[in-house]
């Protein structure tokens, strides 16, 4: 059966990248993304993502590069893994997913398979995916071709928990597609595949997972601003809890990313138009948006505190992207810790070592700068990189005036006079 299959695989970010390069190793496989130099770069064995080492690529002989959709015509395997983000007010944007449905359908033949792994909400492949399939092809779903909902789990940066040591979530609608797709996953998935009862109950699972997690993080960002009235390092209270063996060491702080800051919103969006109005994961997604104001409310108090007036104040920001040791800068909340500090006249700049500086000067306008000793009235520790704590606090308390404070959003440092934590 190996040799009948084609794969493609729309979309070659942080998802579709690995799982290319995976299945390519078994499979001949057409990676296709709109995005030329992507693809340019990728040709050149170069992942400004990082995922993938230059030799890693290197060693990708089946994989083809391109940028013309013409490239997948001869596939019957497509496996898209395009965003699927949300709009200025929060709601689902399904239009990346929507369109590559298009695209596919024009190629679609007889017995082809299409697989989803974008994040979605229960019901999307079926009822809005296969149906533009249909349109486009004047195929018909399980008569003609079948879909399979396989969710991504890739965490950007973890170079332990990768593609193939994590349990595959796969569903089909139809009991071949689910014994075909069960096999080429089977290949690259070392930790074993879940098949899932129904392409619904994977898209509901997938949607969970992250939503629990906006949900933990939420309810210790409300710990956070109870135990900083009531005078309690929040940290030092979490980690005297975790001495029990059930409780869960959530952390507070920003919440960004392509993932939990929007997976929330797709099971909302998708529960309001069935009837039922959810209150926690409201409320949760409701404090983990409010944070970056209440951060800043901090920042402002703690430098009121010193005789710093926020005006014409310099205030190094130390970290941009949305999580630790990884370029990703998709959604990342520091950046609006940064422009309500800049609304507030203070002089902004922001220090990084895993960004990339052209994809911050065109989506943020912002030029990453090397901090400078005895320059800043405020340090805001926003992002935990590793190079940060090989730096050490004392290294980084020189880079300050001298009264100048430090706010450390994640802890990464001791409490203590010029450190305030979270």
């Amino acid at each position: 059966m190996n040799n009948q299959l084609k794969i493609a695989v729309i979309g070659l970010g942080y998802v579709g990248l690995p799982l290319a390069a995976s299945l390519s190793q078994h499979f001949p496989v057409v990676g296709y993304d709109i995005n030329k130099k992507r693809v340019k770069d990728l040709s050149n064995n170069i992942d400004d993502t990082l995922e993938l080492s230059s030799e890693e690529l290197e060693k990708c002989h089946n994989l083809q590069l391109s940028d013309s959709e013409a490239s997948i015509s001869c596939s019957n395997i497509y496996i898209i893994t395009v965003p699927t983000p949300v709009d200025s007010d929060n709601h689902p944007d399904l239009s990346p997913l929507e369109k590559a449905s298009k695209n596919i359908s024009k190629h679609l033949k007889k017995g082809d398979i299409v697989v989803y792994e974008s994040t979605v909400f229960p019901g999307a492949t079926e009822e809005i995916c296969a149906k533009i399939l249909e349109d486009g092809s004047h195929l018909k779903l399980n008569q003609d071709f079948s879909v399979g909902y396989s969710p991504e789990r890739i965490n950007p940066g973890d170079k332990v928990n990768t593609l193939s040591n994590i349990t595959k979530v796969l569903a089909a609608s139809n009991e071949k597609a689910k014994e075909v797709l069960n096999t080429i996953y089977g290949k690259i998935i070392k930790a074993g595949i879940y098949l899932a009862p129904s392409i619904k109950v994977a898209e509901a699972a997938k949607a969970i997972e992250n939503t629990q997690r906006d949900l933990n993080i939420a309810f210790m960002n409300e710990l956070s601003m109870m135990f900083h009235h009531l005078g309690i390092d929040t940290l030092d209270v979490i980690e005297t809890a975790s001495t029990k063996w059930n409780f869960l060491p959530f952390k507070p702080g920003l919440v960004g990313g392509h993932c939990i800051g929007v997976d929330p919103y797709y099971l909302i969006q998708k529960s309001k138009e069935s009837g039922y109005y959810p209150q926690l994961i409201t409320t949760a997604r409701r404090i983990n948006e409010s944070m970056s104001q209440y951060i800043v409310d901090r920042i402002l108090k703690k430098l009121a505190l010193k005789k710093i007036h926020v005006v014409h104040s310099n205030i190094l920001v130390m970290g941009l992207t949305f999580k630790e040791n990884c370029p990703d800068l998709r959604n990342t909340k520091v950046i609006e810790v940064i422009r309500n500090l800049e609304q507030c006249h203070a002089n902004i700049d922001v220090y990084d070592p895993w960004a990339d500086s052209n994809q911050t000067q065109k989506e943020f306008n912002i030029q990453l700068k090397s901090p400078k000793e005895k320059s800043y009235d405020g340090i805001v520790l926003a992002v935990p990189h590793k190079q940060f704590y090989e730096m050490g606090i004392e290294t980084i308390q020189k880079l300050l005036k001298p009264e100048g404070v430090i706010f450390d959003l994640k802890g990464m440092f001791p409490q203590s006079e010029h450190n305030e934590r979270l």
